[in-house]
């Protein structure tokens, strides 16, 4: 898979990607730490922060969708990258003159809520412009690879970066990397082409639904959205929780808490790598089966852990059993969903999927925070463990289930929007 060329334009592309991956990586869990650590946030406030910026910013993002499908993709992403460098620079220059505060972390969470939705999308359709369709599985594991890879290394340095020059610092490197993936996507060359309208305007609250419509509508997309809402929101709603159990109750020192989740990213390199070869041999509905089965179970683990060398070791074990099936997984999927998408809906239909990913997170978030709050952040993990086993059922039963991918004829593929 390493050695397979997919061309220049993708390597800008994703160059760019590593870039912001990397990043972020650094500022992993920057927010709520910050806010644990300079404002001494409780559990249903770090837990609020979590759930607040998703919900609201899929609310705005929602009439992005149509907004985006007829735009050009390069712009749109450039747009919302540096939309995401300028909120979040606010947040190192307002600690520096005491007046960082909660209300402006929300706000901050919800601005690059929504750029990353909008980014995502235009991202996804722009991908499938960019390499031809027998090339996008490798080129989803690249990203995914290069997700993991940049955890693995990214939080034990930005734990080490908190602790030699501050609570903010990591937070200043994600913002500049919106800045250098802006310029990566901006040294992409080749003329896009504004997309057409096909079948006449229609009503904007029309154009809305679309996405949604496209998903429940086919079977195979239908059951995998189902299942993802609920996965994605539990794990994420571990996010906050476990934060707040390791550095508060457990007292977990910062290095040890990025350390925790970096050593097991090594996994996402592994399953990535695995895609190809698995879809391969056991086919693209078997994976989905299989390991969407696999990454459900584990999660439970993370209510038994408990101080010093033994608990950061169960944290670890977990977290990569998760991360391996995850990163098989997640190229799958992402293969699977473009495949299944007519050209002039993907846009829609991958705003509608990250639209109801940001909500269900919120909605999970913020009720693991009200249950912690009731409880303890130990049993809240624990519920969401035991809820997570429930999802392999709502996964694809019968190869059968799926209808035949989206047509991609060679006078499509000839009069592609990237040239």
């Amino acid at each position: 898979m390493s050695g397979r060329s997919l061309g220049r334009q993708f390597g800008w592309l994703w160059a760019a990607y590593a870039v912001s991956a990397y990043g972020s990586a650094l500022g992993f869990g920057a927010i709520p730490l910050i806010a644990v650590l300079v404002l001494q946030a409780s559990p249903a406030q770090v837990s609020a922060l979590s759930a607040v910026g998703p919900a609201v910013g899929a609310l705005i993002a929602l009439p992005l969708g149509p907004w985006v499908e007829f735009r050009r993709k390069r712009p749109v992403m450039i747009a919302m990258d540096l939309a995401r460098f300028a909120v979040m620079m606010t947040i190192p220059l307002a600690y520096a003159f005491g007046r960082l505060s909660f209300v402006q972390l929300l706000v901050v969470s919800v601005v690059v809520a929504t750029a990353k939705i909008a980014f995502n999308a235009a991202s996804g359709a722009y991908l499938k412009a960019l390499v031809r369709p027998e090339d996008l599985l490798v080129a989803n594991a690249r990203f995914e690879s290069t997700t993991w890879s940049s955890i693995a290394v990214g939080p034990p340095l930005g734990g080490a970066a908190i602790c030699l020059f501050g609570p903010v610092t990591t937070v200043l490197t994600d913002a500049l990397s919106y800045l250098f993936s802006a310029l990566g996507v901006t040294a992409i060359r080749g003329r896009e082409e504004h997309p057409r309208r096909t079948g006449g305007r229609r009503a904007r609250g029309s154009e809305l639904l679309d996405g949604w419509r496209h998903i429940l509508a086919h079977p195979g997309l239908r059951a995998l959205y189902v299942n993802q809402l609920l996965v994605g929101g539990l794990i994420m709603a571990t996010e906050p929780l476990l934060a707040v159990l390791l550095l508060g109750q457990l007292g977990f020192p910062p290095w040890q808490y990025g350390l925790a989740f970096a050593v097991p990213c090594v996994g996402g390199l592994i399953g990535s790598r695995l895609a190809r070869r698995v879809v391969a041999r056991y086919g693209q509905h078997q994976i989905l089966r299989t390991v969407g089965t696999l990454r459900a179970v584990w999660l439970i683990g993370l209510a038994f852990v408990q101080p010093g060398v033994v608990g950061l070791a169960t944290v670890m074990a977990v977290e990569l059993a998760i991360i391996i099936s995850m990163s098989l997984y997640n190229p799958v999927l992402a293969t699977y969903r473009l495949e299944h998408t007519p050209r002039d809906r993907i846009t829609r239909t991958l705003s509608a999927w990250s639209i109801s990913s940001s909500a269900a997170i919120a909605i999970l978030t913020a009720l693991g925070g009200l249950l912690a709050a009731a409880t303890s952040p130990r049993t809240a993990i624990a519920v969401a463990g035991l809820l997570i086993l429930a999802s392999p059922l709502l996964l694809p039963r019968r190869r059968d289930s799926a209808l035949p991918p989206d047509p991609e004829p060679a006078t499509a593929r000839s009069s592609s929007p990237v040239r």
